[in-house]
C-alpha cells in the first residue's frame, strides 16, 4: 500500500470515529455487554471536567440503605490484587500546606467514649500506659503513629518506639533495624520462617499463636539453617526516640542479652516482638498491617491477646482500616458486609481489653477514573458513614479522616499541594504527618474538655 493510501485510510477511521462520537451516544448495550467510548468534545480537550465528583442523589440513595435490615453479611478474603494496590506510594519530604475542614464535634462527641484511657493519664507517671495502633499501609513506617507517640510522651511523659517485628519487613523512619545470622547481616526474607496472620494462606498458622502484632518469627535451625541463634540490631534515628528497656516477647526457651541497641538471641521458639521502651509513660506502638481489611483479630489467639493487653496495661487501642476494601468492591452490599466483620473485631477486642478505650479511624479520601475522569471512589462516603454509626452503636470513638481533609474530592488537592501519592490512595510523609498530627491534637483536645 502506498503512503498516501494508508493516510486516506487513517483519515476515514478518524472521521468515522467522529461521526460516531457525534451521532451516536457514549454507550450501547449489546446484549450483557456495553460498549462506551467518550464524547468528541473530551477527545478535543473541550469538555470542562465536573466539579462535583460524586452526585447527591447517588449519596442520598446509599444514605437509604444504613437500615439493619439491609445489612448483607459476606465473608472478605485477602487477594493478591487487594495487596498490591496497597503498596506504598512513593516517598518525597514536602512542606506544603493545605487548609483542612475543622474537625470538631458538639456534646455528642464521641471521645467521651475515651473516658477511661483519659482517666488513666494520671497514673503515666507510675506506670506504663500503652496505646496500640493498627492499621493497614497508610502508616507504615510509623507514618500518622510516630505524631500520636510524640504528642503523648511530650505531655505525659514515656520514651522509645515500642513494639516492632524481630525482622522488619517494611523500614521504619523511626527505628533502623539489622537482622544477623551466622555472622553476617541478612535480610529478613534470609532469616527465621515468618508467619502472619494477614499474609497468604502459606504463611498462616493453625494455632492462632501470632503475638500481639500479628506476625511471629521462628527460631528454629530445621526451618532456617542458623536461626538460632541470631543479633538484632535496632538504633532509634531521633533523639527522642532515646529509651530506658528493652522488652522481648518470645517463648521461654528463647534466651536474650542486650548491649545497647542490639539484642542477642539464641534457643528455639517463637519470637513475637522486641520493645524499646521506659518504665513509665507513653508506649505508642505502630501495627501496620499491609493489604489488610482489619477482618483479622479474630484468627489471632484470645488468650495470648488478653494476656498482653492486661499484662502491658492497654489502655488505647486505635483501628484504622476500611481503605482496601474500597478499589475492590462497588457495591452497597459488599461494604456493608466488611463493615459488619469490622463490628465482629471491635467486640473480639473489647472482651479481650475490657479496661481499653477503642479509637476507629476512618479511611481517606480515595480517586480512581471513572469514565476518564479523577473522581472519589463512590462507596468512600458511603462507608465512612457506616463506620461511624458502627462506632457509634459499638460506643466507641471515631475520626473521619475523609471528611478531616475536605471530604470529596479532597485528595486531588492534597496530591496538587505534594501532600498525596499519583495513586490517589496514599499520603506522602508530609500528608501523614499533617494527618497524624490532627488525630493527635483531636485526641488532646478531649482531655482537655474532660
Amino acid at each position: 500500500m502506498k503512503p498516501y493510501q494508508v493516510l486516506i485510510f487513517i483519515a476515514c477511521v478518524m472521521a468515522g470515529l467522529a461521526t460516531l462520537c457525534v451521532v451516536l451516544p457514549g454507550r450501547i448495550a449489546l446484549g450483557a455487554t456495553e460498549l462506551k467510548w467518550p464524547a468528541l468534545t473530551e477527545v478535543l480537550g473541550i469538555q470542562k471536567t465536573p466539579d462535583t465528583i460524586i452526585p447527591m442523589d447517588t449519596i442520598a440513595q446509599l444514605d437509604t440503605l444504613l437500615t439493619p435490615d439491609t445489612v448483607v453479611q459476606q465473608e472478605q478474603t485477602l487477594s493478591p490484587a487487594i495487596v498490591k494496590a496497597d503498596s506504598i506510594a512513593p516517598q518525597k519530604e514536602d512542606n506544603c500546606q493545605l487548609s483542612t475542614v475543622n474537625y470538631q464535634l458538639s456534646e455528642s462527641d464521641s471521645r467521651i467514649y475515651l473516658s477511661s484511657f483519659y482517666a488513666s493519664l494520671s497514673q503515666s507517671g507510675k506506670q506504663v500506659v500503652r496505646v496500640l495502633h493498627y492499621g493497614d499501609s497508610q502508616i507504615e513506617e510509623d507514618r500518622m503513629t510516630q505524631q500520636i507517640r510524640e504528642a503523648l510522651q511530650d505531655r505525659y511523659g514515656g520514651s522509645g518506639v515500642g513494639l516492632m517485628p524481630l525482622a522488619q519487613t517494611i523500614p521504619s523512619r523511626t527505628v533502623k533495624q539489622q537482622l544477623h545470622m551466622n555472622g553476617r547481616q541478612i535480610q529478613p526474607a534470609q532469616g527465621p520462617r515468618r508467619f502472619i496472620v494477614y499474609g497468604p494462606k502459606r504463611d498462616r498458622r493453625d494455632d492462632g499463636l501470632y503475638g500481639v502484632m500479628g506476625q511471629v518469627a521462628v527460631m528454629n535451625d530445621s526451618l532456617v539453617p542458623g536461626s538460632e541463634k541470631l543479633m538484632a540490631v535496632c538504633t532509634p534515628q531521633d533523639p527522642k526516640n532515646r529509651y530506658s528497656k528493652w522488652q522481648v516477647l518470645a517463648d521461654s526457651a528463647i534466651q536474650y542479652s542486650f548491649s545497647r541497641d542490639t539484642v542477642f538471641l539464641s534457643g528455639k521458639g517463637n519470637v513475637y516482638g522486641l520493645s524499646q521502651e521506659s518504665d513509665t509513660g507513653m508506649i505508642v506502638d505502630n501495627i501496620p498491617m499491609r493489604g489488610c481489611l482489619g477482618l483479622v483479630f479474630t484468627k489471632m489467639d484470645s488468650a495470648q491477646l488478653a494476656d498482653f493487653y492486661r499484662e502491658q496495661n492497654v489502655r488505647l487501642i486505635i483501628l484504622q482500616f476500611g481503605g482496601n476494601a474500597i478499589p475492590f468492591n462497588e457495591t452497597p452490599s459488599t461494604i456493608q458486609g466488611i463493615v459488619r466483620g469490622l463490628r465482629k473485631q471491635v467486640q473480639y477486642l473489647r472482651m479481650l481489653a475490657p479496661e481499653a478505650s477503642f479509637l476507629f479511624i476512618g479511611p481517606s479520601d480515595m480517586l480512581t477514573q471513572i469514565d476518564g475522569v479523577w473522581q472519589t471512589y463512590p462507596m468512600v462516603p458511603y462507608m465512612d458513614r457506616l463506620l461511624q454509626q458502627m462506632a457509634q452503636d459499638e460506643q466507641i470513638a471515631y475520626f473521619s479522616l475523609y471528611r478531616w481533609m475536605g471530604g470529596s474530592g479532597s485528595m486531588a488537592k492534597w496530591q496538587e499541594a505534594g501532600l498525596a501519592g499519583e495513586d490517589g490512595i496514599h499520603f506522602m510523609r508530609s500528608g501523614a504527618r499533617k494527618a497524624g498530627n490532627a488525630v493527635a491534637k483531636w485526641i488532646l483536645e478531649g482531655i482537655e474538655s474532660e
